[in-house]
């Protein structure tokens, strides 16, 4: 009985922290100068097929962003790695040990009115590279990295 009350606690503690994290083959919207079109926060599926234009689409048909390529000014990788603080208290201190990393890609260009436009997601892990593979062949720049760390975890 202890044994099952203990494994339903760690269920309902781990649960909503891994329910939380986001999907490797999705992107969230953090912010830019389209918060009237999709509310930031908002999970979604960043599209690279188009030959065009990138396009956002927002879960629950919570808006859509469009970025024609031949628009594009600049686009940049970051990231930020962070501790597994939550983890290590619930299952284990080894998980200390290593990096919660989180991608982020920020992209500015020119919108249909010629105004700067600019928006940064943050990508699921199996996003990163076919995504900036994609933005520098189909937009003809190169990408530019927040810092060298960024840079240096890129390479590898």
């Amino acid at each position: 009985l202890k044994r099952c009350v203990a494994t339903a606690l760690l269920v309902c503690l781990v649960l909503p922290a891994l329910l939380y994290a986001l999907d490797s083959k999705k992107a969230l919207y953090v912010g830019g100068t389209m918060t009237q079109v999709v509310k930031e926060g908002a999970e979604g599926k960043l599209s690279t097929l188009d030959e065009t234009k990138m396009v956002f689409t927002a879960d629950k048909n919570a808006g859509v962003i469009e970025v024609p390529y031949a628009t594009v000014d600049s686009f940049e990788y970051g990231q930020k790695a962070t501790f597994r603080i939550k983890t290590a208290l619930l299952l284990s201190p080894w998980t200390l040990f290593s990096k919660k990393r989180k991608h982020f890609l920020s992209l500015m260009w020119k919108d249909e009115a010629g105004k700067d436009a600019g928006v940064v997601f943050e990508l699921g892990k199996d996003m990163v590279r076919p995504t900036f593979m994609v933005l520098e062949a189909r937009t003809g720049k190169k990408m530019t990295f927040q810092d060298e760390d960024a840079k240096k975890r890129y390479a590898k």
